[in-house]
C-alpha cells in the first residue's frame, strides 16, 4: 500500500472515530440531561386563596401531567430548564419555570377570568371529588353564601328553595321542630323517605351536628348514577355536606344575629264581643258570659325574642392549619315556654409530613348540645274550643277552670307542667391520606356519632290533665345511638394526553348501636320532688320501667371508574355490594350498580362558531340501581318471643307469671327495596352570564316492604313484613341562575329552581301476599271520626291520596249534599262507600325556589322565596270548628255565622282545599364598610323572614307536613297534608346583625 492510501485509511479511520466519538458525547450528554429531573410539589389557589381541586398541570411539550387533589396539591416529575404549565376553567392559565434553584414546594395562585364560572366549580361525589365540568351524573351544588340565612334551628333550613326536586317542608313555628326532606318524590311506604347525610365523608348522621356557620357548600346527589356508591343507602338521595376547615392564613370571623318575631296570623274566631252579639240575636238561654274578654290564641302566644353568635378562629400554614368555632343559638318560640337552646363547637385540623407532603392527616369534632320544652299540642285545639268570655284567670288569681270536653284552660297546661329535654350529638373523626407512586392516594378514615337524648316530666297533682287524676305523674327517659364507620379506599389519577383516567376502589364497615330505657311513676305525696325522685311515686303498673337495645351491622365494597377523552366524552361506571345483618337469611347481600356518561357538545369544532354566546352545552345520562335498607330495621327478619297478655301459675314458685308468645314471624326472603333510576340532563351556559341545567328522570322502586296480614295458621303471627309492592316518580327539573347585570358597581344575579314530581303506586300484590287497598291519613283524635281515614293507598295513585265522598253543595236547608258514583246529587244519608272517589292528593305538581342579590357600591340586598303549588290539604281543623253544634258552649270562626251551614261535620272534598303558596321566605339589606384592608370585611345588615305568605288556604299556614305531629312517623303515611289541630304558627321574624372577618 502506498503511502498516499495509507493517508486515507488513516483519515478515514480518524473521520470515523470521530464521528463516533461524537455520536457517543451527544448520547452521553442527552442521557445526562434526561437524568436531570426535580420533583416539585405545590398547591393551586383561586385568587380568594381557596384550594382547587382538579386544576390541569403539565410539563411544557411534554405528555407528563397530573391533576391536583381534593386539598389543590400535585406532584410532578420535571425536566430542569423546563417549565410547568396550571390552568383551570374559569381562570387564567399560569407558566412556572422550574430551575435549579426553584423550591420544591411551591404555591400558584390563578386569577379568575370570568369564563364559565359554574364550571369552575368541585363537586363532592362521594369518596372524593370532581369538577362540575366533569360531572355524568345529576348534581346540584350550594355554596355557603347562597344557603338560606336568618335564625335557623334546624340545619336542613338552610336548603328550603335552593334545590330543584328537593322540597324541605317545615310545618311547624315550633323552633324544636324539624323538617321533612324529599327528594325526587318518596320510594317507601314504610322506610324513611329522606336522604342520606353525609358530613365531611362520613354516611348517615345527624344534618344537625354541623351548624350552618360551619358549612362550606352542600353537593346534593339525585340520580341513582351519583348514588349508588352509596348502596343500600342511597335510594332516597345523598346530601353530602362539606365543613369548612383550615385555610392558608390566619383569620377571626364573627357573626351575630338578635332578633324578635311575632304571629301575623291567627284563625279568625269568635271574640267576646262577637258572641254576646250572637247570644243576643239568638236569644239561647242556656248560654253562659263568664264576663271576660280573651283571644285564647293570644293568650297563649309571646313576642319572641332570639339571639345567635358564632365565632371562628382559622390559622394555616404550607404544612399545618386548623379551624376552630364556637356557636351560641337562643331561639324563644311564640308559644310560651317552648324554645330552643343551643351551644355547638367545632374544631378542625390538617397536617402533611414528608419533603413532598405526601402524607396527610385530617381530624375534625363537631359537638353540640341541646336543650328544649317540648310542646303539648294539645293546647291548640283547648284554645279554638274555649269560650272568649272565660278569662284566662279567676277571681282568686287561679286559672280559671270550666268544666267540659276537651275544655281544658291551654295556659294552665302550659305553666303547671315541666316538661325538659337535652339532646347531645357528637361526631369525630379521623383521616389519613397518603399519596404513592405519583398517581395513587390510599385514604383511612374512622369516625364515630354519638347521639343522645334525655327527657323529664312532671305533671304536679293540681295540673288538670293527668296530674290530678294520677296524683302527680313524673317520668324520665333516655336513648342513645353510637354509629362507629372505618373507610379505606384508594384513588388513582392520570392524565395522558388527551386521557384522563381515574379509579377508586374500597371497604367500609359499620356498626350501629342503639339502647334507651324509660320509667314512670304517678301517685305522689309532695309535687316537691318533680321528676328527681320516681320513687317517691307509691301507684306503679306494669310497664312503668321498660328498656331495649339492638345492634346492626353493614359491610360494604365499593368501586368507581372515571374516563374522559379530550374533555368532551366523559364515562363514569360505579358498583357497590352490601352485606347487612338486617337483611333475611337469603339476601344478605345486594349489589348496586351504576353507569352514566356525558357529551361535552360545546367542544366539538362544528360548535366553534358558538363560543360568542354558548360557552358549555353538555348531554348527560345515567342509569342506575339503589337500595333503602331502613325499612327493615334490626330483628326483622327473624322469629321473635315477647310478652303476652297471658300468664301461667309456676308451682313451683307458687307465683303466676307472664307468659312469653311469638310476636313476629320469620321471613329470611327480607331484603332491601330497590330503585331503578334512569336520567337524562343538559347543561348550558349562554353567553357566559346564564348558566343552567334540565333534568328528566324516571325512577321505580321494586320490592317495597310492607306489613301484609298472613293466614294463622300456618304463621304463628298473623302479620307478616314482606317486600311486594312497586312504586314509581317521574319528573323533571330546572335550575337556572343569571348573572343579569356585572358591573363593577352595580350588579344584579337571579337564580331559579322548579321540580315537577309525578308519583303512582304500580303494585301492592302478589300471589302470597295480597292486599287491595292501605287505608293512611288517619282521622282519629277528632270528635266523632275514631277509626276513620281520610286516605289510601292504592295502585294506580301516589301516596297520600284523598279517598272520600265529593260534595255538591248546600241545599236549602244549609245541608251539604253530595254525587254519588252515578253522579247523581243525592243527601248525606243515601251514600254508601261505593260513593268515595279520588278527592286529589298531597303531592304538589310544582316546586318552586327564586332568589335574587343585588349590590351597589358598599351596599347589598337579598330576597328569597319557594312555593309549592297543586297539592291538596284537609282542614281537618276548619272540618271540626264549623260544626253548628259547637255554639255557644264552642267557640267558631266569623265566617261560620254567614256560611248558612247546618250539617254536622262529616269527612268529604267539602273540607279538603287547594294548599298552593309561595312564601317571602327572606329579605336582607347590608352594608360592607369600607376598610383599609381589602382582605378584612365588616358588615351590618337588617333582614326579615317569613314576611308574607301567598295562598288561598283557609288554614294557619298552608305548609302542612308530612309526618305526623309528634315526628316519629318517618314514612309520612300517619297523616300526611292533614291539617288537624297542631297549628304551631310560624312567626315573622325581623333581625338585625353583624358580619366580621379580620384576615392578617
Amino acid at each position: 500500500m502506498n503511502s498516499k492510501n495509507k493517508k486515507i485509511v488513516l483519515q478515514d479511520l480518524w473521520t470515523t472515530k470521530t464521528v463516533v466519538f461524537m455520536i457517543f458525547m451527544l448520547f452521553l450528554s442527552a442521557g445526562m440531561f434526561a437524568q436531570e429531573k426535580k420533583q416539585v410539589s405545590g398547591t393551586v389557589y383561586d385568587n380568594t386563596g381557596t384550594v382547587l381541586p382538579g386544576a390541569s398541570v403539565i410539563e411544557v411539550g411534554t405528555k407528563n401531567a397530573t391533576t391536583t387533589d381534593f386539598d389543590g396539591r400535585f406532584t410532578l416529575s420535571v425536566a430542569v430548564g423546563g417549565s410547568i404549565e396550571v390552568s383551570f376553567i374559569g381562570t387564567t392559565t399560569q407558566k412556572v419555570q422550574i430551575t435549579s434553584a426553584t423550591k420544591a414546594n411551591i404555591d400558584v395562585r390563578l386569577q379568575n377570568d370570568g369564563y364559565q364560572l359554574a364550571e369552575v366549580q368541585v363537586v363532592s361525589v362521594g369518596y372524593g371529588t370532581q369538577k362540575k365540568s366533569d360531572l355524568t351524573g345529576a348534581i346540584s351544588t350550594v355554596k355557603a353564601d347562597d344557603l338560606v340565612k336568618g335564625t335557623i334551628s334546624s340545619t336542613e333550613q338552610v336548603l328550603q328553595g335552593k334545590v330543584a326536586g328537593l322540597n324541605v317542608i317545615r310545618p311547624s313555628g315550633d323552633p324544636a321542630a324539624g323538617s321533612t326532606l324529599r327528594l325526587r318524590g318518596g320510594t317507601s311506604l314504610t322506610a324513611s323517605n329522606s336522604p342520606l347525610i353525609v358530613v365531611d365523608g362520613i354516611a348517615g348522621v345527624d344534618i344537625n351536628v354541623v351548624q350552618p356557620s360551619d358549612i362550606k357548600s352542600v353537593d346534593v346527589l339525585k340520580d341513582a348514577s351519583a348514588t349508588a356508591i352509596y348502596g343500600s343507602r342511597g335510594a332516597n338521595g345523598v346530601i353530602i355536606i362539606t365543613t369548612k376547615s383550615g385555610t392558608k392564613g390566619v383569620s377571626v370571623t364573627y357573626s351575630g344575629l338578635s332578633s324578635f318575631g311575632y304571629v301575623n296570623d291567627n284563625l279568625d274566631l269568635l271574640s267576646a264581643n262577637q258572641w254576646r252579639g250572637y247570644i243576643r240575636q239568638t236569644g239561647n238561654q242556656d248560654a253562659i258570659d263568664y264576663g271576660g274578654n280573651t283571644d285564647w290564641q293570644k293568650a297563649i302566644e309571646q313576642t319572641a325574642i332570639s339571639q345567635s353568635h358564632t365565632l371562628s378562629i382559622n390559622s394555616g400554614k404550607a404544612d399545618s392549619g386548623f379551624r376552630m368555632s364556637l356557636s351560641y343559638l337562643n331561639n324563644e318560640g311564640v308559644i310560651k315556654s317552648t324554645g330552643l337552646e343551643r351551644l355547638s363547637g367545632n374544631v378542625s385540623g390538617y397536617q402533611y409530613l414528608g419533603d413532598n407532603k405526601d402524607v396527610k392527616f385530617d381530624m375534625g369534632l363537631f359537638a353540640n348540645i341541646d336543650k328544649w320544652h317540648p310542646l303539648d299540642y294539645r293546647i291548640f285545639e283547648r284554645a279554638y274550643n274555649l269560650n272568649p268570655t272565660i278569662p284566662v284567670y279567676d277571681a282568686n288569681g287561679e286559672f280559671t277552670s270550666v268544666g267540659g270536653t276537651i275544655y281544658e284552660n291551654p295556659v294552665e297546661i302550659l305553666t303547671n307542667r315541666t316538661v325538659d329535654n337535652e339532646r347531645h350529638r357528637l361526631l369525630g373523626y379521623f383521616k389519613t391520606e397518603v399519596k404513592f407512586l405519583n398517581d395513587f392516594t390510599a385514604v383511612a378514615n374512622i369516625s364515630l356519632e354519638h347521639n343522645a337524648v334525655q327527657g323529664s316530666t312532671y305533671k304536679p297533682s293540681y295540673a288538670v290533665m293527668e296530674g290530678r287524676t294520677e296524683d302527680g305523674y313524673a317520668q324520665k327517659t333516655y336513648a342513645e345511638y353510637t354509629n362507629a364507620q372505618g373507610e379505606l379506599y384508594v384513588n388513582y389519577n392520570k392524565t395522558f394526553g388527551k386521557h384522563t383516567i381515574s379509579a377508586l376502589g374500597g371497604y367500609s364497615y359499620l356498626e350501629n348501636i342503639y339502647e334507651g330505657f324509660g320509667a314512670q311513676r304517678s301517685g305522689f305525696v309532695s309535687d316537691a320532688f318533680s321528676y328527681n325522685n320516681l320513687g317517691a311515686g307509691y301507684n306503679y303498673r306494669l310497664g312503668d320501667v321498660y328498656s331495649y337495645k339492638g345492634k346492626s351491622n353493614l359491610v360494604s365494597f365499593y368501586a368507581r371508574a372515571n374516563y374522559s377523552f379530550d374533555s368532551k366524552y366523559l364515562f363514569t361506571a360505579t358498583v357497590r355490594r352490601d352485606g347487612s345483618s338486617r337483611f333475611g337469611e337469603n339476601n344478605k347481600w345486594g349489589t348496586f350498580p351504576s353507569a352514566s356518561a356525558a357529551w361535552r357538545i360545546s367542544n366539538e369544532e362544528f360548535m366553534s362558531g358558538t363560543k360568542d354566546w354558548l360557552g358549555n352545552l353538555k348531554l348527560r345520562v345515567g342509569y342506575g340501581v339503589t337500595g333503602n335498607q331502613d325499612g327493615i330495621g334490626e330483628y326483622k327478619s327473624l322469629s321473635i318471643l315477647g310478652v303476652g297478655n297471658d300468664s301461667y301459675y309456676d308451682p313451683v314458685t307458687q307465683t303466676w307469671s307472664l307468659a312469653y308468645s311469638p310476636k313476629q314471624n320469620p321471613n329470611p326472603d327480607l331484603k332491601w327495596e330497590s330503585t331503578k333510576q334512569l336520567n337524562i340532563g343538559v347543561d348550558f351556559t349562554l353567553f357566559d352570564r346564564v348558566t343552567g341545567s334540565f333534568e328528566y328522570y324516571s325512577k321505580t322502586t321494586d320490592d317495597l316492604l310492607y306489613t301484609y296480614e298472613v293466614p294463622q295458621p300456618p304463621y304463628l303471627v298473623g302479620t307478616m313484613l314482606a317486600n311486594v309492592g312497586e312504586m314509581s316518580n317521574k319528573g323533571v327539573e330546572l335550575t337556572l341562575n343569571a348573572d343579569i347585570i356585572k358591573g363593577d358597581k352595580f350588579s344584579w344575579n337571579a337564580n331559579l329552581t322548579l321540580g315537577h314530581n309525578v308519583q303512582k303506586i304500580e303494585k301492592l300484590s302478589n300471589t302470597t301476599y295480597e292486599t287491595d287497598v292501605i287505608y293512611s291519613g288517619s282521622l282519629h283524635g277528632l270528635a266523632g271520626m275514631s277509626g276513620q281515614y281520610s286516605q289510601i293507598i292504592a295502585e294506580g295513585y301516589p301516596v297520600g291520596t284523598f279517598w272520600g265522598f265529593k260534595n255538591a253543595g248546600l241545599d236549602a236547608d244549609g245541608k251539604i249534599q253530595y254525587y254519588n258514583a252515578a253522579g247523581a246529587v243525592v243527601a248525606e244519608s243515601a251514600l254508601t262507600d261505593a260513593d268515595k272517589t279520588d278527592l286529589g292528593n298531597i303531592q304538589p305538581d310544582l316546586s318552586l325556589g327564586i332568589g335574587m342579590n343585588f349590590t351597589y357600591g358598599n351596599f347589598d340586598l337579598g330576597v328569597s322565596g319557594y312555593g309549592m303549588f297543586g297539592q291538596k290539604a284537609l282542614n281537618a281543623t276548619n272540618m271540626m270548628l264549623n260544626d253548628p253544634n259547637r255554639l255557644p258552649a264552642y267557640n267558631v270562626p266569623d265566617d261560620f255565622l254567614n256560611s248558612g251551614l247546618t250539617s254536622s261535620p262529616k269527612y268529604s272534598d267539602y273540607w279538603i282545599e287547594d294548599a298552593s303558596f309561595f312564601r317571602l321566605q327572606t329579605l336582607s339589606v347590608g352594608y360592607t364598610l369600607p376598610l383599609k384592608s381589602k382582605s378584612s370585611k365588616f358588615r351590618v345588615y337588617a333582614m326579615g323572614e317569613n314576611l308574607f305568605v301567598i295562598t288561598g288556604y283557609k288554614g294557619v299556614d298552608p305548609e302542612i307536613g308530612l309526618n305526623a305531629q309528634d315526628g316519629q312517623d318517618q314514612t309520612g303515611l300517619a297523616a300526611p297534608g292533614i291539617d288537624k289541630y297542631n297549628n304551631y304558627p310560624r312567626p315573622t321574624t325581623i333581625s338585625v346583625g353583624l358580619n366580621f372577618t379580620f384576615n392578617n
